[in-house]
């Protein structure tokens, strides 16, 4: 029998995984989709939603949210999160780019103040702050230096002055998972990350200048500082080598330790371990090693960007109001409480490809914004609108306060380079007004629009499910990408 006969819609665009369809499911499988994008999912994403619901310590629900698709082991655009207790911890539920994430810019400029200066800002912009696969920062770290990056994050990058002390209240965690460890980092990895650090990388990640287009909340919006028109900048990067290398090897340590420890798993890809071990414990803190990376990444590149604009603009980026919005992680397991059966319960919430949603009142999200839920940002594809949207209640009831992180592939890169070129879609996006900078047309074929899901529909989903509500539409101007 097949999983699509085991599967219930429960309400408009939530469907349900039965336990009847695999007994050895802990949990229910729940999938936020509307019908079209139902039909037309992978089966095998499907399968790694039950799969999940089947490791030990799950909670109440393995979920896949409006951009799921096929993944390593766990789908991307998955939640699943564990009892601190019985629970367990996967790589695969993280994901290789741990945090993977996205920040919002600010500014108080308008399309007509950048227009005569928007092909400069492209430039330099391409320029300073390097891209591609490989791609190399514009400083050197030593090997104390890059213990202090894993450490502590952002907050290494604002006290050497890439940055503004400010910054830190906007990003999640503050930039700085507290038991982050750098001595459970290889030395492969941070040979890795030395050369890479404020680099963009490679892949779907991106910078874009964006405008405001359409506010569909305007309290809500006002509290997030944003307006109409306004021109804002999003950042799309990861923890680039490091990141990949840390996921590589705690891999093949899971891969020893679900057997160490017994645990019978539906598929190799979920290897894990039970919270309360060494390897789990070691994986943790080198995962939170690399998440500080990338946040220390992003920082980086904010600094290059506000130097970018000052010199184009000619104005400090103070004066351009040029703060963060926020910043929010993609693929990373944290610990939070969570409401369960009216308690309250510590769990490890794994999200891979999902952003946290958390609503109003949560003491995680920056006390400016606590009474409206935190921002949430998804990113379009490459020549479409990006969205930011609020966390909501109804998140903190269904998703442990997560929703989508963008739109999802539907063709892989390989396909994407064989149906596509370059040069033609360098020209389309030309023809609608948006500029841009890429390191090879090869780069811009595997990233063409046709080869996501539609983000206007994940965020419709997101929206009408109320696990995020709309706030504003952000279109692009400009992207540079790796």
């Amino acid at each position: 029998m097949s999983i699509k006969d085991n599967i219930t819609k429960i309400r408009d665009n939530v469907y349900e995984i039965s336990g009847s369809y695999n007994k050895k499911m802990r949990a229910t499988g729940r999938l936020y989709l509307d019908e079209e994008s139902f039909e037309n999912l992978e089966i095998g994403a499907m399968e790694q939603i039950a799969n999940v619901a089947c490791l030990p310590g799950v909670q109440k629900f393995a979920i896949g949210l409006p951009d799921i698709h096929f993944g390593y082991g766990f789908p991307i655009g998955g939640v699943a999160a564990f009892n601190e207790r019985n629970g367990v911890v996967s790589p695969g539920g993280v994901g290789f780019d741990i945090n993977c994430g996205v920040r919002l810019i600010r500014t108080n400029l308008t399309e007509e103040d950048i227009a005569d200066k928007l092909d400069e800002l492209v430039e330099k912009l391409f320029k300073n702050i390097p891209s591609g696969v490989g791609s190399k920062g514009k400083i050197r770290l030593d090997e104390d230096e890059i213990n202090d990056v894993l450490d502590y994050g952002a907050k290494w990058a604002v006290e050497n002055d890439y940055g503004w002390e400010e910054d830190l209240e906007y990003l999640e965690e503050n930039g700085c998972i507290k038991e982050a460890d750098s001595t459970k980092v290889s030395d492969k990895a941070k040979k890795r990350g030395i050369p890479q650090l404020g680099s963009l990388g490679s892949g779907n990640h991106f910078l874009e200048i964006q405008k405001v287009e359409d506010i569909y909340d305007s309290e809500v919006a006002e509290v997030f500082g944003l307006k109409e028109g306004m021109i804002v900048i999003m950042i799309h990067s990861g923890s680039r080598g490091c990141g990949h290398q840390v996921c590589s090897d705690y891999l093949r340590l899971m891969d020893k330790a679900y057997k160490n420890h017994n645990i019978d798993i539906p598929d190799r890809q979920l290897a894990c371990a039970p919270l309360d071990t060494h390897e789990a414990q070691d994986y943790l803190k080198a995962m939170y090693a690399a998440a500080n990376y990338a946040w220390a990444n992003r920082q980086m590149m904010t600094h290059w960007i506000r130097e970018t604009f000052e010199e184009v603009m000619g104005k400090s980026a103070k004066e351009m109001d040029m703060g963060i919005v926020y910043d929010v992680a993609h693929n990373i397991a944290k610990k939070e409480v969570h409401k369960l059966n009216g308690r309250d319960t510590t769990l490890i919430v794994h999200r891979k490809g999902a952003t946290r949603a958390f609503g109003p009142g949560r003491e995680e999200v920056p006390e400016k914004y606590r009474e409206v839920g935190q921002p949430v940002l998804i990113p379009g594809t490459m020549g479409t609108a990006s969205y930011v949207l609020h966390g909501t209640d109804v998140a903190m009831e269904e998703t442990f306060g997560s929703t989508a992180h963008g739109a999802g592939r539907v063709l892989s890169r390989t396909q994407a380079k064989k149906d596509y070129k370059g040069e033609d879609i360098e020209k389309s996006l030309n023809e609608k007004g948006i500029k841009i900078k890429a390191t090879s047309p090869n780069v811009i074929a595997e990233e063409a629009p046709e080869a996501y899901k539609d983000v206007d529909s994940v965020v419709r989903v997101s929206d009408e499910t109320g696990i995020a509500k709309l706030v504003a539409k952000v279109s692009p101007l400009a992207v540079t990408k790796g």
